[in-house]
């Protein structure tokens, strides 16, 4: 297979680029380095079989030729993150619209045979209903998760009108080695695991007892793959998630070490929690690995979180201001 995987230096991005040369497929990456490190694919720099292209995935005239010959596209590449997209709305929409209506467009142009796109659970909001199912009202709080709600609108608007074979995927709360490290306060592994190298408490929110879907890397990789190979998924939507939800005072927990506490924000659901028997049926995909084998694999590959930022309730409290002050 020749296949191209948009910001394939990001997270989850290169732990898939991993999976589909181990695979055997010739792999194109195309990504702008906004966000992801080359150190994330470095372990393929001398393989004939993987090529990086830097380019912004929303300039279609510098994407449209990496396209041609592809017979699948992984479009991974977005900005992510809430604050940020609070202050940069238009930057959020360039790179996660934008940059998807590119992308679906040279698709169509070398009717490319199947696409997998990466949405994301945030368009949730906060759920009446949990598992949550995809049927489950869609009410995005923040710019981050609208942009890629539209995304995924655009996504289903190529697959009626034109006839792409894409699926999406709506990821919950992912987690891995090579979580992002950036300057950004955000993913609360990045957060917490700078934080036990430096030997500081962990900055909770609220009562730590608040529960997320932590779904490990690979496990989200294999579902992206299991579903690329099902034709008979396209036009669909469908979760991924662990099969189950756990508090952040589990977390810590098992983490091991000193807490203390940062206020609870507006926007956060209490509760993510993915239904996912929709995938489980469409194509037989099911979650392997457990919350405890994850943080202990975490915990085992620490030493990337080494030159992450470090956040204490100070710097927490100055970098959410526009959270409280447009969320609330």
């Amino acid at each position: 297979m020749k296949s191209i995987v948009t910001g394939g230096c990001g997270f989850i991005g290169s732990h898939l680029v991993d999976r589909l040369v181990k695979a055997g497929d010739d792999v194109a990456v195309i990504d702008n380095l906004s966000s992801g490190s080359l150190r994330n694919i470095e372990q393929h720099k001398n393989n004939p079989a993987v090529r990086f292209h830097r380019a912004d995935v929303a300039q279609y005239d510098s994407i449209l030729p990496l396209f041609q010959g592809a017979d699948r596209v992984f479009h991974l590449a977005a900005l992510a993150d809430i604050v940020p997209s609070i202050e940069r709305p238009m930057n959020y929409h360039h790179s996660n619209v934008d940059g998807t209506i590119a992308v679906l467009e040279a698709c169509r142009h070398y009717n490319i045979k199947r696409v997998i796109y990466s949405a994301s659970s945030s368009c949730y909001g906060i759920p009446d209903k949990y598992p949550t199912p995809e049927t489950e009202a869609i009410s995005p709080q923040y710019p981050y998760a609208l942009t890629k709600y539209l995304g995924e609108q655009y996504c289903m608007h190529w697959h009626k009108v034109y006839g792409l074979n894409i699926t999406s995927l709506r990821f919950f709360n992912v987690y891995g080695p090579r979580a992002r490290t950036s300057g950004t306060y955000g993913a609360v592994f990045g957060v917490f695991l700078a934080q036990k190298l430096n030997g500081k408490p962990y900055t909770v929110v609220g009562d730590g007892k608040q529960t997320r879907d932590f779904t490990f890397v690979t496990d989200v990789v294999n579902a992206c793959v299991a579903t690329a190979e099902k034709n008979d998924c396209a036009g669909e939507i469908m979760n991924v998630g662990s099969g189950s939800t756990y508090s952040i005072n589990l977390l810590v927990e098992l983490l091991g070490g000193k807490v203390t506490y940062v206020p609870k924000r507006p926007g956060e659901p209490d509760c993510t929690f993915a239904d996912t028997g929709k995938i489980l049926r469409k194509t037989g995909w099911k979650p392997e690995v457990s919350f405890q084998e994850g943080v202990k694999i975490m915990l085992e590959n620490i030493n990337y979180w080494k030159d992450a930022p470090l956040w204490e309730p100070d710097s927490i409290a100055k970098a959410t201001e526009d959270w409280f002050k447009y969320l609330s």
